[in-house]
């Protein structure tokens, strides 16, 4: 018996042993919900875990793995870490160039792919040939057409790995005792904002602490049904998924395909769920996209009970907003059961925040970096404020930097739950110490009640030529509560007025044009009519009426296509790469500023198949003045 709960692997162990029957996780195959116990689960793990030692993975190895969540994602990482070596999650939607620069920079040996889309990205790196020596797929589909002798399927891996556990049923037991709370168990990428990710190195110790403390102030236990739809090479769905899962023994629940993510939701009907702030962004915008299109009646009975909601927050009038409205509204989201849901990763707007609050949903805001193991701050229970993002962890420390006269300056922390260090390919590895302050880059400061407050990255937060202090990323979360805008660039350094470069949210627009007889063809078709630039100009003039007059939009342009990861106006979180958007769009931001009335494009855009097509049009520069 291992009695030593001191790294991931040990944790699935203690529970498999004490709790061998309960449910670990759950997952929606065809159409049909497929189970895992704690007991099936440990057991894969070991499994897998002796077959890659036979394939030759030793400690420090590491093991890429890229695909959709799903348990075999969770499987392979763990048992990774039983050999000591270290688990690389790479982004499904990541371009070649992404995966081949993580990949080099690491030395991987051995990558985890879901399918035959994944086994292309890494089948087609030449450089990288002689140096991934095996390659494991999970679906078969398609992969009869590969002649390489690296490839080996996960059921056979598997297999091989069953064979191994009858000739020697202690083997694995010998692995564990070989681990330490101290080696690292993963590469977390950070976001990437400016540059190519770094590369947090994590340690069992810390993952497993930091999982303790956010228990601590959200608490979870085996009851709890927790559905993981972020991307696990994140920090925060490693935290969920797989420190939380082991520590409080809840379940984790997969979806079929992103597309079905509602339905399964309502199948499943989660206690806890996370989803990043721009998941929200394209609830709220969905929901208000269905009233639209709903019955008159309908129309005004949404409007009357959100709106008595915004005003008076007394217990005869959420009884009946309840009764009548939010009630359904949640269980049409799968969201019933929900105890308490998080965003996180980016900052959500106040307005969102409110709006999901009020319906009935226990939301609650969270703030960290990767280098500090995701959040380390949180609302606690009814202590709910839309503008901040909560208070610290237990043994978590926050201070604010060089704060001016109104006590703003930059966010620092001490957390001894923290990375290790960035990893570096040259052995100068940059290691970091709990006991030093973090300077996380970001402005901020506490309110009256001890909330901290993010306001925007201190290199985004900016100055007009009039000397006005504005935060871009505010005025774009306002942009954002319209269910017609999916992303904003709002400009302004050092010009005269501030201005914005808009998306438009095309799942919604496209269904009023086609229910309003507007004829188009493409997104850029659709930005570019007129009937489109109305309404839009609408939703600007509401967040123009909600903010100070000297922080208005003046212009605004709609973009001919969506901002994108692969074109890398975002991050794979879905974090704006502000300052890349406007050097890249240049062109329109100096007409914007000119006293030109559009600007002719004519470009190549990327599609996902790899293609180009060509855009040929005209923007018009709105003038809100």
């Amino acid at each position: 018996m291992l009695s030593n709960l001191l790294t991931i692997p040990h944790v699935v162990h203690s529970n498999s042993q004490n709790y061998p029957n309960d449910i670990a996780m759950r997952e929606k195959k065809f159409g049909v919900w497929k189970t895992k116990t704690w007991l099936e689960t440990y057991n894969e793990i070991k499994a897998i875990s002796l077959a890659l030692k036979r394939k030759g993975v030793q400690p420090k190895t590491t093991v890429g793995i890229i695909g959709n969540n799903s348990p075999r994602w969770i499987i392979a990482e763990i048992a990774s870490q039983s050999l000591k070596a270290i688990a690389l999650g790479l982004y499904s939607d990541a371009l070649e160039n992404e995966i081949e620069y993580l990949l080099k920079l690491t030395s991987c040996e051995v990558v985890f792919v879901e399918d035959e889309e994944q086994a292309d990205k890494i089948l087609s790196l030449d450089e990288l040939k002689n140096k991934i020596k095996l390659i494991v797929y999970d679906e078969e589909k398609g992969m009869n057409k590969y002649n390489d002798k690296r490839l080996i399927s996960y059921k056979k891996l598997l297999s091989l790995g069953g064979e191994l556990m009858k000739k020697d049923n202690n083997a694995f037991y010998s692995i564990l005792r070989e681990l330490s709370e101290d080696d690292i168990c993963i590469y977390c990428p950070t976001s990437g904002t400016t540059s190519n990710p770094k590369l947090a190195m994590i340690s069992h110790k810390h993952l497993l602490n930091h999982g303790k403390s956010y228990l601590d102030a959200d608490p979870k236990n085996s009851k709890d049904e927790y559905v993981s739809v972020l991307p696990l090479p994140w920090i925060m769905e490693q935290t969920y998924a797989i420190s939380k899962w082991c520590l409080s023994r809840m379940k984790v629940n997969f979806v079929e395909e992103p597309e079905t993510m509602f339905d399964d939701l309502r199948e499943i009907g989660p206690t806890f769920l996370l989803l990043g702030p721009r998941v929200w962004e394209q609830i709220a915008a969905d929901i208000r996209s269905k009233v639209m299109d709903s019955s008159y009646i309908k129309r005004k009975l949404f409007d009357f009970f959100t709106n008595l909601k915004k005003t008076n927050n007394g217990i005869i009038v959420n009884f009946f907003c309840e009764y009548f409205l939010f009630r359904w509204l949640r269980d049409q989201m799968g969201f019933s059961y929900l105890k308490s849901a998080a965003t996180g990763g980016a900052a959500l707007g106040p307005d969102t925040f409110r709006f999901f609050v009020d319906i009935g949903i226990p939301l609650r805001q969270l703030y960290g970096q990767t280098e500090q193991l995701g959040a380390y701050t949180i609302h606690r229970k009814n202590d709910i404020n839309y503008e901040t993002v909560g208070m610290p962890f237990k043994g978590v420390e926050i201070d604010i930097s060089d704060p001016d006269k109104e006590g703003l300056g930059e966010i620092i922390v001490k957390n001894k739950n923290c990375m290790n260090g960035y990893f570096s390919n040259d052995r100068e590895e940059k290691k970091m110490s709990s006991r030093e302050w973090f300077y996380t880059g970001d402005a901020g400061y506490f309110n009256a009640e001890g909330h901290l407050v993010v306001i925007d990255r201190i290199a985004d937060l900016s100055f007009t030529s009039e000397k006005l202090r504005y935060s871009p990323q505010y005025l774009e979360n306002k942009l954002k509560f319209s269910p017609f805008i999916a992303e904003a660039a709002v400009i302004g350094s050092n010009k005269p007025y501030l201005a914005a470069i808009i998306c438009i949210r095309y799942s919604v627009l496209s269904k009023w044009a086609e229910q309003n007889r507007v004829a188009f063809t493409t997104y850029s078709d659709l930005a570019s009519k007129a009937e489109i630039e109305k309404i839009l100009i609408d939703e600007v003039n509401k967040v123009n009426e909600a903010v100070p007059k000297k922080q208005i939009i003046r212009k605004f342009v709609l973009l001919y296509k969506e901002f994108d990861a692969d074109d890398d106006e975002l991050t794979r979180t879905k974090k704006l790469r502000r300052n890349y958007v406007i050097n890249k769009y240049n062109e329109i931001v100096g007409a914007i500023y000119s006293e030109e009335k559009s600007i002719k494009i004519d470009t190549l855009i990327n599609l996902q198949d790899g293609g180009t097509q060509r855009i040929k049009t005209e923007l018009n520069i709105v003038n809100m003045e």
